[in-house]
């Protein structure tokens, strides 16, 4: 299976465009959205080409391919004006892995947890951080952020296939690499 994931948006048209684009070339069974789609929150700039609107009818046309999950800037206006789904969390089961899809303001480690066996993965977004390691038997992944990205790391996204995570910068760098198990 082949996954490609985003997150944190924040209503840039120029990044969702990209993000599609990226889906175009890569050909993905799906693609997955960590949250914070269309609104840029109180506590971030105003990103670059600032379209909510935009980006919800360019989102809509992809909305059979999409597994998406709200985050703390998703508000419930924004389920009414998407085509697909916007729950809490998604279960996506790939190559014979768990994946635990969440935006990740609720689900922090070590503190507040899902019940997750060894072996799974959680995939979240929110800090827009890039993150791929394990920590104690468990998976954790963040693609970072393709608009808003902070202290210091560059846009980013990811692509999962062949068992493996990759985290890539826009221009299809990679820059961290976890395959679980190896």
């Amino acid at each position: 299976m082949k996954l490609l994931i985003a997150s944190d948006l924040h209503g840039s048209l120029p990044r969702t465009e990209l993000v599609l684009e990226l889906a175009r070339t890569h050909h993905p069974d799906a693609l997955v959205l960590l949250g914070d789609l269309l609104y840029h929150g109180p506590r971030n700039p105003v990103p670059e080409g600032y379209a909510p609107r935009e980006v919800a009818a360019l989102l809509n046309d992809w909305a059979p391919r999409i597994i998406a999950v709200r985050g703390n800037c998703d508000a419930e206006v924004d389920t009414m004006v998407l085509r697909f789904p916007l729950p809490e969390a998604a279960w996506i089961f790939a190559d014979g892995l768990r994946i635990w899809a969440n935006h990740g303001h609720h689900h922090q480690l070590p503190d507040r947890f899902p019940d997750l066996a060894p072996g799974d993965v959680f995939l979240c977004g929110h800090t827009h951080i890039p993150r791929a390691e394990t920590v104690d038997g468990l998976h954790i992944w963040n693609v970072g952020s393709t608009t808003l990205p902070k202290d210091g790391y560059v846009a980013s996204y990811g692509l999962y296939e062949a068992g493996a995570l990759s985290i890539r910068d826009l221009d299809g760098n990679e820059l961290l690499r976890h395959t679980p198990g190896a």
